[in-house]
């Protein structure tokens, strides 16, 4: 219709380097910190999964099973939080680290002095016409924080990074058999936080590429990538 915009739905397959594979998402309950991932994924998972399968969890899943999404009122947001979150180039996809409970937390994980030469290093490549200076010295546990507002299942907290991917990912394939891995993925991209040691962590990144899983209210923090062609 004129005028209205028309939600454009995501194919569950896609094509990479010649094989076509399907992602099939997984609805679970809404999960917190009283949840331990792995028996998560043995209660929703297990019932889907094929031989050569290999089973991906958002890495916001994990972190509030670990604790790590915290209540944005009870921090105490410091000076060069304050100071710095400005500074933040502001996405249409996402918050990020542009408000002061989220840079806080980038503070708390990477330590002052990495912060203030992440952001020197950021402007520096703002003048010379370069993104993402910021996040290659902050590292990717600043990268992996999500401001309070972003998840609508978690809507007043700030969710950080989870804690060691890879061992998640080896304790989701030893209790399921296959291989798994914790990923990052939003409209702005894919990212593999943690994998299995036999997966290629180019190739998931590049079958998640386009969000399958979405980032709203789906409830669906696990998937299952399976080859159909």
């Amino acid at each position: 219709m004129s005028g209205q915009q028309v939600k454009k739905e995501k194919s569950p397959t896609i094509e990479v380097e010649g094989i076509i594979y399907e992602r099939i998402p997984i609805r679970t309950h809404v999960i917190t910190d009283s949840d331990d991932i792995v028996d998560v994924a043995e209660r929703y998972a297990r019932e889907h999964i094929r031989e050569g399968d290999i089973l991906f969890v958002s890495e916001k899943v994990v972190a509030v099973t670990q604790g790590r999404a915290l209540r944005e009122a009870d921090m105490r947001i410091g000076l060069t939080a304050r100071l710095l979150w400005r500074f933040v180039h502001a996405s249409p996809y996402g918050v990020g680290l542009r408000r002061p409970s989220s840079m806080q937390c980038a503070v708390n994980e990477c330590g002052v002095l990495r912060i203030w030469c992440a952001t020197f290093a950021g402007a520096l490549g703002k003048l010379l016409g370069r993104r993402g200076w910021f996040y290659r010295i902050a590292g990717m546990q600043a990268a992996a924080i999500d401001a309070a507002g972003t998840s609508p299942l978690q809507p007043d907290r700030v969710i950080m990074g989870p804690k060691d991917p890879d061992g998640v990912s080896n304790r989701l394939r030893d209790a399921l058999g296959i291989e798994a891995c914790i990923v990052d993925v939003n409209d702005l991209g894919s990212n593999v936080l943690g994998a299995t040691e036999k997966l290629d962590r180019a190739r998931v990144a590049a079958i998640l590429r386009d969000n399958p899983l979405g980032q709203k209210a789906e409830q669906t923090p696990l998937g299952i990538i399976r080859v159909v062609g």
